[in-house]
């Protein structure tokens, strides 16, 4: 059986696609195969990296991809589901091919204010609601 293949896609593929992607390749690699881009890549949010690791996913060396290198290389995915919000969703090149589009809200960790200590905390409850939207699709997906 072939592997789905799923495109994340958010405005700097530096936290929540990065996520998303580590989060499928992980509990859905058997059935699917995930990649992550951004529109306006930019580097991998070291904290989000810490709240990967604290849990055994090790995204350290991941980079930011463009999501319209991926369009000119003609890749092809059977999802492509941005996680940034609706207005930039809208922003994400059409790809041919596509079998569904789906969009899901997540807040950005690059917006959060405060200390390294309390963007962590909202961090990590970014990666769980991540984490059970990424456990629900598996299951509908089947």
């Amino acid at each position: 059986m072939d592997k789905k293949k799923v495109l994340f896609v958010c405005i700097h593929n530096s936290a929540r696609s990065q996520i998303a992607e580590a989060f499928l390749n992980r509990l859905g690699g058997d059935r699917f195969y995930a990649e992550s881009a951004g529109l306006e890549p930019g580097t991998v949010n070291p904290l989000v990296v810490q709240v990967m690791k604290e849990i055994g996913v090790d995204i350290s060396q991941n980079k930011a991809k463009s999501v319209f290198d991926f369009y000119t290389q003609g890749k092809r995915y059977n999802y492509v589901i941005t996680v940034c919000d609706g207005a930039n969703s809208q922003r994400c090149p059409v790809f041919p091919g596509i079998a569904k589009r789906l969009h899901w809200g997540f807040e950005d960790p690059a917006g959060l204010s405060g200390s390294d200590q309390e963007k962590l905390k909202t961090i990590r409850k970014i990666r769980d609601h991540i984490k059970e939207k990424i456990e629900k699709f598996i299951i509908q997906e089947k």
